[in-house]
């Protein structure tokens, strides 16, 4: 469609009950009177009993709660090591349970107290350390906030599955190549009964779901643990999306993940629920996407138009819908919430070229005459 971009109870005595009971009384005072006296209802005792219970599960929580926050059952041997992962992103808080499981600190309090009171959370970075038993909390914390960028690597937003494999083998200095990469990362069905989302994905490739992120590694590190710490980063940053939009307009998950992944290539942070809008309202009536970045995620560069008039499954000047077969890269977090929450426009076509500043200027149109003098 257009140039590729690079890169939530009365107590009234008069009451007509209560006067029927001390008549009663009074009549049948020699008599067996237990059949017009209130009974003795069990209700007390059961609230009674069901309070205990209430406040006995209370007291347990409350005791393991305290027990897991104020102390670890064993500590870590002074001078043994112990190697620890950092996530990108991680909190003070789930890396203070880390510490606790593996015997560094006493307690998650101690932890977290401190790096609060030093104020130093945001430094905390994400890596492989080698930590030793007897290290204080402060010298727990200065080494985290040390980078350790030799055993990470990064993973940019609209990375292909390629290019994600070159990363990780030069950051492990081809120890894990690109074929091992692409061969681990080849078949999503090996991965589906550990990550529902790849139900729909069958046996192609991991492509689009790759999460781009940095991720640390270490001389353990094998193609396969690093692709599941990529979809586990993948559930995680996921899990709050709000997916109903695009099943209302009957696309799948599958499907939602490759639309994201053209709106990465075709948007900037500007326009994305724009560009999002234009490609559901050409899905609607029934016209082709027509978008430059399918095409070039085959041919690897930006098409000419000899490239474009040749057909390709992932062509989507021929292929209608989002029936190329799979998403064409790793899409960020805000492409993946544009087309889960799109702009309502009319619009049908845009176009956009750089603007000389760095960035790029976009024009929509409602028709395709406006689209082409926009163009012209």
């Amino acid at each position: 469609m257009s140039p590729r971009k690079n890169v939530t109870y009365s107590a009234n005595p008069t009451h007509a009950a209560r006067s029927a009971h001390a008549k009663g009384d009074k009549m049948f005072r020699t008599y067996d009177t237990s059949a017009i006296q209130p009974k003795r209802s069990p209700l007390p005792a059961i609230v009674g009993l069901a309070v205990l219970v209430v406040a006995l599960i209370i007291i347990v929580v409350s005791v393991l709660n305290f027990t897991r926050s104020c102390g670890a059952t064993q500590m870590l041997p002074a001078g043994h090591e112990v190697e620890i992962v950092v996530a990108e992103g991680e909190g003070a808080k789930s890396i203070a349970k880390t510490l606790l499981d593996d015997g560094l600190i006493a307690s998650t309090n101690e932890f977290t107290d401190r790096v609060s009171e030093l104020g130093v959370e945001g430094n905390l970075q994400p890596g492989v350390y080698t930590l030793v038993g007897g290290q204080s909390v402060d010298e727990i914390i200065t080494i985290l906030q040390t980078p350790v960028a030799a055993n990470t690597f990064t993973v940019p937003e609209g990375s292909t599955l390629l290019q994600t494999a070159e990363i990780v083998a030069a950051a492990t200095q081809n120890r894990i190549t690109v074929d091992a990469f692409t061969a681990a990362a080849g078949n999503a069905s090996y991965y589906a009964n550990d990550y529902s989302f790849l139900a729909d994905a069958g046996e192609q490739s991991l492509e689009g779901f790759l999460f781009p992120k940095t991720y640390p590694f270490n001389d353990d590190s094998t193609a396969e643990s690093i692709v599941r710490s990529m979809l586990d980063q993948f559930a995680s940053e996921t899990a709050t999306v709000d997916w109903s939009y695009p099943e209302s307009q009957g696309l799948s998950r599958y499907e939602t993940m490759k639309l994201a992944s053209i709106v990465e290539k075709e948007s900037d942070e500007q326009h994305r629920a724009t560009v999002s809008s234009v490609f559901y309202n050409r899905i609607a009536a029934g016209m082709p996407l027509q978008s430059d970045a399918t095409v070039a995620y085959v041919v690897g560069h930006d098409p000419t138009p000899e490239d474009v008039q040749a057909y390709n499954d992932y062509n989507t000047y021929y292929v209608y819908g989002l029936g190329i077969p799979t998403p064409i890269n790793s899409p960020s977090l805000a492409c993946i919430q544009a087309v889960c929450k799109p702009e309502t426009t009319n619009y049908y076509y845009f176009y956009f070229e750089p603007n000389g500043s760095g960035g790029m200027n976009y024009t929509f149109s409602e028709t395709y005459e406006n689209h082409q003098a926009a163009y012209e």
